[in-house]
């Protein structure tokens, strides 16, 4: 590939030193400026297919911003590649479809897991190893939602490939399955459905970094099937500003580690 033999990572267009080892990564390559405006001195570094990046400052430390599109087979070559770049921390940030009927429209969800029900993570690990996110990324996103006094659900989301064999199972040749597994999913307390954490979290896995996410629900349609409010919301700055906060958090935490072992 001449991109690698470059240096420059094949799908993003970036290389060494373009990014930090904190990333946000929204879906939507529109959301990138709208996120990185949170930066300081933000810059756009590579515009290539669904992969948008920026790159710029929070509390002193290389911060960037980049889109991975919709789905796993993206998200995770979005990771692999701003790995090989350096980066070592991500965020997702999302919209997603609450599932539990106290999961209400505008609220966040911060994902501790996520269900397998996609593809992409079975190319990396067996079935039966868990999508889990990092335990300090889940705190810090918390701890932004809690300061900025946000309503926001913490635990497993549910993630899949189809986004119409979720909300037209019965139009699918496979609607028997899709509506069993929707059905076992809300007996086991999944709180929202969307599409990319299950593969970011397993890659994340096995490549040694960090991952969590952060949602905001759009609607739930549990809801609407038992004819509760459930109005449509689009604006995803109370995510974006969650995650903003806990950025700044793991930068301070991860400093304060630093400092501990100088001083050993």
């Amino acid at each position: 590939m001449k991109y690698a033999q470059e240096g420059i990572q094949y799908h993003l267009g970036i290389r060494r030193g373009d990014v930090g080892r904190y990333v946000i990564l929204p879906g939507d390559p529109k959301r990138c400026g709208k996120i990185a405006a949170y930066l300081e001195d933000a810059r756009l570094v590579a515009d290539n297919r669904e992969f948008v990046t920026y790159t710029g400052f929070l509390e002193g430390e290389k911060v960037s911003v980049t889109s991975t599109g919709i789905g796993g087979p993206s998200a995770a070559i979005a990771m692999e590649e701003l790995v090989k770049a350096g980066a070592d921390t991500f965020l997702r940030i999302g919209t997603c479809g609450g599932m539990q009927k106290e999961v209400k429209s505008g609220d966040l969800v911060i994902a501790t897991g996520a269900v397998r029900m996609e593809g992409t993570s079975r190319e990396y690990a067996p079935i039966e190893f868990p999508a889990v996110a990092d335990y300090n990324l889940v705190t810090a996103l918390r701890n932004g939602a809690k300061g900025l006094g946000y309503v926001f659900h913490t635990g497993v989301v549910q993630c899949k490939d189809s986004f119409y064999g979720q909300h037209e199972p019965e139009k699918m040749p496979v609607g028997y399955e899709l509506r069993e597994k929707w059905n076992a999913w809300l007996k086991l307390g999944c709180l929202a459905s969307e599409m990319e954490s299950a593969a970011l979290f397993t890659v994340a896995a096995y490549l040694g970094v960090r991952a969590g996410s952060v949602f905001l629900v759009m609607a739930n349609q549990e809801r609407e099937k038992a004819g509760l409010d459930n109005p449509v919301v689009h604006d995803t700055d109370s995510a974006i500003r969650t995650a903003i906060e806990a950025v700044k958090g793991l930068i301070k935490e991860d400093r304060g580690d630093r400092a501990e072992v100088k001083t050993e």
